[in-house]
């Protein structure tokens, strides 16, 4: 196969590493990458939004399958254009994109569906704002209903915070969801669906906020964590009397549905559901819907896929996931940590030099994969917010922890910023369900 993945970022360095390890993938390129994605493969500079233009490039190259990365260019259509042209592609059309780029769309979908998530109320004025506010009462979670990179929400105890983000958006020309808070941890599960079939990943749980202790603004994430020990043996039994595990609750109660819900509306499905949850003291509920893989959390479950990924996404591509498909994993762990520039997520700093890549890369278990890199004059230099994720894999999710911070402490540049707590509750044994 050869496959073009579409997008500039970690989470896409991430799909190419582990497509470089499928044997049935004899060629990955790039578009457009990044500086460390072109040290591993071709990167063919497109603009990744523009449907025309990364529909001419796949047809040009003969790729038998296009991987769409980000959320901007599944919004934009990107996934429609390429199968109009008849390229196979992994990545909802724009109209099943939805699910993320509007959470009120989102909401009405999972009212539908009977899925189960947070209550919620869409506005469009401050007045309503208020009102919602009144209603809810804190911790308030005020979001953007439209695409904001993981930081268009705001949860707060202050509700002139949470009134002043609501008006912002609302300036800014979106709307806004206010919905209740649920009590209880967040977890990641990605769902590759083919329109019909589903198969799910390794549940994972990532850090949002910038600093230790889930403190400060809400960023794309910080880092994350694969698999959760804490959940094992967690169950609940539904109406049929049948009692499931955590994925398979997320797949019958959550994913099943709203793909279901989706085939029923005439906008199928096809690409992965990232189901963002909360185990709360009523149960699994949904907190968010994205329609394309996690970044940070992909950078650590990839890490750990046995099967191999060429061929899981061309089938889920062309409809043949088929009803009973069982992944395999690697034993042990995988953890990761995003380094940050400066003043990340506000107006990060780009244009340093980065040092000490060759030497993390070098550490036993330990891979840097590239977000926010561009190389100038031969130097290796950052260029976005989130600048690289440094993975870490063990036998013991210590050993993981251990080996991500190993390789953090070889990297530097000015300014350089990153959490020193991932995965440090679930090591003290302090997260329960």
């Amino acid at each position: 196969m050869k496959i073009m993945v579409v997008g500039p970022g970690g989470r896409e360095h991430a799909i190419i590493r582990a497509l470089m390890r499928d044997p049935s993938v004899n060629a990955v390129h790039a578009a457009p990458g990044n500086a460390g994605i072109a040290r591993d493969v071709e990167c063919l500079p497109v603009e990744a939004s523009d449907p025309q233009a990364v529909t001419a490039l796949a047809a040009d190259g003969g790729y038998d399958l296009v991987v769409i990365g980000p959320e901007a260019p599944l919004a934009a259509g990107v996934a429609d254009a390429l199968r109009a042209a008849g390229i196979p592609v992994f990545g909802p059309s724009q109209a099943a994109a939805q699910l993320e780029a509007s959470k009120a769309f989102a909401k009405e979908v999972m009212s539908a569906a009977g899925v189960p998530t947070a209550e919620a109320v869409h506005l469009t004025t401050p007045a309503e704002a208020v009102e919602a506010l009144s209603r809810f009462g804190p911790p308030y979670v005020v979001k953007d209903d439209g695409l904001a990179a993981g930081k268009g929400v705001v949860v707060t105890e202050d509700r002139e915070a949470a009134l002043a983000h609501a008006v912002g958006c609302l300036s800014g020309g979106s709307t806004v969801v206010i919905e209740e808070f649920l009590d209880g941890p967040e977890v990641s599960l990605f769902v590759l669906s083919d329109g019909e079939n589903l198969v799910p990943l390794s549940p994972a749980q990532d850090f949002k906020r910038i600093y230790n202790d889930d403190a400060g603004p809400n960023t794309g994430g910080m880092g994350a964590y694969t698999p959760l020990d804490w959940l094992e043996g967690y169950a609940e039994t539904g109406p049929d009397g049948v009692s499931r595990d955590f994925t398979e609750i997320v797949v019958e109660t959550v994913a099943r549905p709203t793909v279901a819900e989706m085939a029923r509306r005439g906008t199928p499905f096809i690409g992965v559901l990232y189901c963002g949850l909360a185990v709360t003291s009523r149960g699994v509920r949904v907190v968010e819907f994205n329609v394309r893989f996690g970044d940070p959390e992909t950078q650590a479950v990839l890490e750990r896929l046995a099967t191999p990924l060429g061929g899981l996404l061309r089938d889920a591509a062309t409809g043949q996931l088929g009803p009973s498909r069982r992944l395999g994993w690697s034993q042990g762990y995988a953890v990761d940590v995003v380094l940050a520039a400066e003043n990340y997520p506000g107006s990060p700093r780009t244009g340093d030099v980065i040092t000490g890549i060759p030497e993390a890369e070098r550490l036993e278990g330990v891979t840097v994969l590239h977000a926010g890199t561009a190389e100038r004059e031969g130097a290796l230099m950052t260029a976005g917010g989130r600048v690289l994720a440094v993975v870490g894999t063990g036998s013991t999710l210590q050993q993981a922890v251990d080996r991500a911070y190993a390789g953090v402490a070889k990297i530097d540049w000015a300014g350089v910023q990153h959490r020193t707590d991932i995965a440090a509750k679930a090591l003290r044994g302090e997260i329960s369900v």
